[in-house]
């Protein structure tokens, strides 16, 4: 399905990471990727994570460095000559923010959140819309508490309402070139960057209650939704955020 496609993923942070399970889809599928990381902790992480795929790229980004971001594009440019997806995984709010109330928010707090969760997804579109030459897809993540209100999820839901928004966006401006923009909310998972919202476990237990699947998502799922998206299977859907949250987002009560 992927065959002879170019893609960087960016957020890939361990083996329960949405981005990884996304890697894993779009590899098997016949993509060579690029991933990447931010600092040194989490290079080794990566490297080890993909030392098995033939041909990728393991490059340092800090998507709030606009050096970073164009030598990252710089090196992809240089070894796969075009690029033909974006996967964007990456969101941050400091753990003091996660918990109690939003109108407790800093603003530093909010600033970075908005940036590193939102502003990054057009910050690394603008980068890689001149390498997707023969059109493209950028696929992120969202989640439910961009469109409603989840306890102690607070300015991280601001931030995925503003990263949807800027999908809708991005998708009007990026269109005149066949580069299409997505992004998937997925149902809440245990992830390294999860566990920084208050009371995860309580917001799983309470999701598989209520769901129609009657259980919590798989990132694996997350990841297949992701490769449909990447590929020409998704041809004509552009600007749209797509649920895989086992049909929850569809409950009242």
């Amino acid at each position: 399905m992927l065959e002879n496609k170019f893609g960087i993923i960016f957020g890939v942070a361990n083996k329960r990471s949405i981005a990884w399970a996304t890697a894993q889809a779009v590899s098997e599928a016949g993509a060579r990727l690029a991933f990447t990381y931010q600092g040194e902790r989490l290079k080794e992480n990566v490297e080890a994570l993909t030392q098995g795929m033939a041909g990728s790229l393991v490059l340092p980004c800090d998507v709030t460095n606009a050096g970073e971001i164009e030598e990252t594009f710089r090196r992809v440019r240089e070894e796969f000559g075009r690029l033909d997806f974006l996967v964007h995984s990456v969101a941050y709010a400091p753990k003091e923010e996660l918990e109690g109330s939003f109108v407790d928010t800093s603003r530093d707090g909010f600033l970075v959140a908005l940036e590193v969760s939102a502003y990054s997804l057009a910050s690394l579109s603008r980068a890689a819309a001149p390498l997707m030459t023969d059109g493209g897809s950028i696929v992120s993540m969202t989640y439910y508490g961009a469109e409603k209100v989840v306890p102690n999820y607070n300015v991280m839901g601001v931030a995925k309402a503003a990263l949807e928004a800027s999908t809708r966006y991005l998708a009007a401006d990026l269109g005149k070139r066949n580069i299409r923009v997505n992004t998937i909310s997925a149902g809440p998972l245990n992830t390294l960057s999860a566990r920084g919202v208050a009371n995860m476990s309580t917001m799983l237990k309470h999701h598989a209650e209520r769901a129609p699947l009657g259980r919590n998502v798989e990132a694996r799922e997350v990841g297949d939704c992701a490769l449909f998206l990447c590929s020409p299977l998704s041809s004509g859907i552009t600007g749209e955020v797509i649920h895989v949250d086992c049909g929850y987002n569809i409950m009242a009560l």
